[in-house]
């Protein structure tokens, strides 16, 4: 299941990539990823991080909810729990759970996570995901969230707002998993 996953992965930046005419070397310049890692992840020699897919998504003008949607499915106002669209990070083992019904025309993206206990993922600045915001709402455990220079402890029912593009770092400092909900506007202001 996971080497089906990483198949499609590389599928689908392969074809994003070609639909909006981008070479390896112009996609690498746009998302700050190595032009070897892009065409390793195409051919399903490599999975990508969280911080990596990211910022490939953003140089390809998506989210992460947005990439993960299958595009050839009938657009449904239902997201049923056992047809989402689940990944888990291979560096940090964080799972990520496309909630949002896919192939609807909503700027606002929901995802849940559960994120391990210790793990730490950092989401560098990036230009293309400017104009992005999200809500981080913590269900259960705590996270330590830095976005640009300040660290915010959260605990349950805690909710952090902003922005995507400026930066941020996710640490879970707990010794048990915490799980979020991300509410991710892909319209910004």
């Amino acid at each position: 299941m996971e080497e089906e996953l990483e198949i499609a992965i590389g599928l689908r930046i392969r074809q994003l990539r070609i639909a909006r005419g981008l070479t390896l070397d112009e996609l690498a310049t746009a998302s700050g990823v190595s032009r070897a890692m892009i065409s390793r992840i195409e051919r399903a020699e490599a999975s990508p991080t969280a911080s990596l897919l990211a910022r490939l998504c953003a140089a390809l003008g998506l989210s992460l909810s947005a990439f993960f949607a299958e595009e050839d499915k009938l657009s449904s106002p239902l997201s049923r729990r056992n047809d989402q669209q689940v990944w888990r990070d291979p560096e940090t083992g964080y799972l990520r759970r496309s909630v949002s019904p896919s192939a609807t025309d909503s700027m606002v993206d929901l995802i849940e996570v559960v994120f391990p206990a210790g793990a730490r993922v950092s989401f560098p600045p990036h230009a293309a995901s400017h104009g992005m915001r999200q809500h981080v709402w913590l269900f259960e455990g705590e996270m330590e969230i830095t976005s640009r220079d300040t660290a915010y402890h959260l605990k349950p029912g805690d909710c952090l707002y902003m922005p995507v593009g400026e930066g941020h770092v996710f640490h879970n400092p707990s010794d048990g998993p915490a799980r979020y909900c991300v509410v991710l506007d892909r319209g910004g202001r």
